[in-house]
């Protein structure tokens, strides 16, 4: 029997998109915020969504089509914080981290999966 899995991506996005909606709730009512707070709460979500969605892909081109949106929305996700912590709305330097940590695990698995789909062809 296995022990429990210790990379487990979909409650690890599940747990960013949790991270990413305590940071909109503490945002404060202005203008900018509400502009960057909804587009932070759509793709800051959308990654674990769209992830979950990969796991029931059609076919391997399917699948990284999948994969590849999760990615973009990933790194809209960051550009988002950055721009909040810049502005210093926001301070949680957990979020920028575990953001670029992600880009970067779905960065190699996009291209991991393109290189499967070229190799069956």
């Amino acid at each position: 029997m296995a022990g429990p899995r210790k990379y487990d991506l979909e409650e690890r996005l599940i747990n960013f998109s949790l991270l990413i909606l305590a940071i909109v709730d503490s945002l404060p009512e202005t203008r900018v915020c509400n502009h960057l707070g909804n587009q932070l709460l759509r793709s800051g979500t959308s990654a674990a969504l769209n992830y979950g969605e990969a796991q029931g892909a059609e076919s391997g081109k399917d699948f990284c089509h999948k994969m590849q949106i999760v990615l973009k929305e990933l790194r809209e996700t960051s550009v988002c914080l950055k721009i909040l912590f810049r502005r210093n709305i926001m301070s949680n330097e957990k979020a920028l981290q575990e953001s670029s940590e992600l880009i970067a695990i779905f960065t190699v698995s996009v291209k991991t999966a393109k290189a499967s789909i070229n190799k069956s062809r």
